[in-house]
């Protein structure tokens, strides 16, 4: 029997590639499969639980906070131009449309899209100004035009922007740092985070990874054309977005392990110009990597500091600019980013969302703890674990939780003066 087994199985993985191949045929001709969705029901024990971690989760006053979605494995956020849906990426194979159709700022319907795809951590969602939906991938980036209005069926129509072993080389795929994120930037370009798989890169790989954009950001046009190397020295980014006012690149960066509790610190960077370097692997924010000491550096080039330098370890992931106007002037124009928590430290930090204002030149000012709560200090046990951050049109915040499959969303209400 398992010698029937042993030579079943590579057939039934082929049959699955072909499968999966057939239905992106299919799409790309507009024609119909057979898929069905998976819906997440939002009532229920799982429901109530999550409702019951709202409690602990601190904010400052005016602000409240509530279960907008139950969402498994929630990470990256894209919210439709016209505010009609929600999409969600994973670090698995699902990709979520959460939509709240009475606009009551609570999802009425959580189910998967596309479901004829084979996705393959599709973490990263984002959105071009004219609806187009683009999903970056381990491998690959898709894109769905009128996804907005096409996520209702289980068959949208797709493109392939940058082709499965295309984004990375296949040899060089791997499950460390591999959730990508993206952004249309004011250029109309993609800029795509490529995190170098390693926890720092041997040296032998520097010199290809450094051609490709691994360890990086790169930016292709929306067609897949035009690769470059927008970003250097970057260990692994999960988050990133453009400044509105002057079109600057932000982006956090996760620190190297094995180094003690307390460095390297994490890192949000400003980036002003194509191709800077940010110092990785020879630095992660100041401190020298001991692995590239004596590795010379590359010359000519100067390395970026870090506009803020976070508590070590505690994972900085998604951010966004506020560009609403519901919460008080402070918050205008600054950053929210999302700190998952550390999963190695001897005493658990992070689990929260933090606030970056920046002065009149662009540069960070100052930051400080937004919202916290989901990290029990007394047991070092996570009740949530915050990943991204986005805005709904009414200028209250979505915070995506993967590991209580929630989304989050804090809106400023404040109680009537007497």
């Amino acid at each position: 029997m398992k010698k029937l087994l042993l030579s079943i199985a590579p057939l039934a993985l082929v049959a699955g590639a072909a499968t999966a191949q057939d239905n992106m045929d299919k799409l790309s001709n507009m024609q119909r499969t057979d898929a069905t969705f998976t819906e997440i029901p939002q009532t229920g024990e799982t429901a109530d639980a999550l409702r019951d971690i709202v409690q602990y989760i601190n904010v400052p006053e005016g602000f409240e906070v509530s279960l907008y979605a139950v969402v498994p494995d929630a990470r990256s956020m894209a919210v439709a131009p016209q505010g009609t849906v929600v999409f969600a990426g994973t670090r698995k194979d699902k990709v979520w449309s959460i939509v709240d159709r009475d606009r009551n700022r609570v999802a009425d319907q959580v189910k998967d899209f596309a479901p004829s795809i084979t996705f393959d951590v599709p973490n990263g969602p984002c959105f071009s100004r004219d609806g187009f939906l683009y999903i970056a991938e381990r491998n690959r980036v898709l894109v769905f035009p009128a996804a907005e209005f096409f996520f209702e069926g289980p068959d949208p129509a797709v493109g392939t922007v940058v082709a499965q072993g295309e984004l990375v080389p296949p040899e060089e795929e791997s499950f460390n740092h591999t959730a990508r994120v993206c952004r249309v930037g004011p250029d109309g370009k993609l800029y795509i985070s490529l995190g170098q798989p390693y926890n720092v890169q041997p040296v032998e790989k520097l010199e290809m990874y450094d051609q490709i954009g691994i360890g990086g950001i790169i930016r292709i046009n929306t067609d897949g054309t035009g690769r470059e190397v927008f970003t250097r020295g970057v260990r692994n980014s999960v988050g990133h977005d453009f400044n509105p006012a002057n079109g600057d690149l932000w982006w956090t960066d996760n620190q190297v392990d094995g180094m003690g509790d307390d460095i390297p610190p994490g890192e949000l960077n400003r980036q002003t110009a194509a191709g800077q370097h940010f110092g990785f692997p020879w630095t992660n924010s100041r401190v020298e990597i001991p692995e590239y000491k004596g590795v010379p550096r590359p010359e000519g080039v100067e390395f970026i500091e870090p506009q803020v330098e976070m508590q070590a370890h505690a994972a900085d992931l998604g951010m966004s600019f506020y560009r609403g106007t519901s919460f008080p002037e402070k918050y205008h124009g600054g950053i929210f980013s999302a700190q998952h928590g550390s999963w190695n430290r001897t005493v658990p930090v992070g689990a929260r969302v933090m606030f970056t204002a920046l002065d009149e030149e662009g540069n960070a000012a100052s930051t400080e703890v937004f919202a916290d709560g989901w990290l029990n200090e007394e047991t070092g046990e996570y009740r949530g674990r915050p990943m991204d951050i986005a805005f709904l049109a009414d200028g209250s915040m979505l915070v995506s939780d993967d590991f209580a499959g929630a989304i989050w969303r804090i809106a400023y209400n404040p109680a009537p003066s007497e």
